[in-house]
């Protein structure tokens, strides 16, 4: 199946009603990406259903949780987006902040703040980005923290 295109998202008021009904009739099929792949504009992809799918998508296009690429009176398909991993670094001062951020910018990494927390999306092994990090960690300029 071939998807150019994202139609709107599941959670869009104008989408609710005929995807309830599809789901009732168990026509929703699932697309599970992670956050790297919804960078992507091109890519094949397999729907929890073993359904063979190629994504190929406009630059302008993005795609997101809930992103609905198909909708048809008796199937959807739906982008579900897998649980990203956060790598939490708290930097012991604002300059180690300052350097912790230059840092995460400069290997482009996705990232998100928390309090004084810099919250570092994992799209690789987590020993890959504790081993670029290691010169602020070692210095205990800034400290891994791990939620439990």
């Amino acid at each position: 199946m071939l998807l150019t295109t994202v139609l709107g998202m599941a959670s869009d008021a104008r989408f609710a009603d005929a995807l309830h009904h599809v789901g009732h009739a168990g026509g929703i099929e699932y697309i599970d990406l992670n956050l790297a792949d919804t960078r992507r504009r091109r890519l094949r992809v397999t729907t929890d259903r073993g359904t063979d799918c190629a994504i190929a998508l406009p630059r302008d296009v993005e795609l997101g949780n809930g992103a609905v690429l198909l909708l048809e009176p008796r199937r959807a398909v739906v982008v579900r987006l897998a649980q990203q991993a956060w790598l939490r670094v708290r930097p012991a001062d604002r300059a180690a902040a300052l350097e912790t951020g230059y840092h995460a910018g400069n290997h482009h990494w996705t990232v998100r703040f928390d309090g004084g927390d810099i919250l570092i999306a994992l799209e690789g092994p987590r020993a890959d980005y504790l081993e670029r990090l290691a010169p602020l960690l070692d210095t205990a300029a800034a400290l891994v923290v791990d939620d439990d």
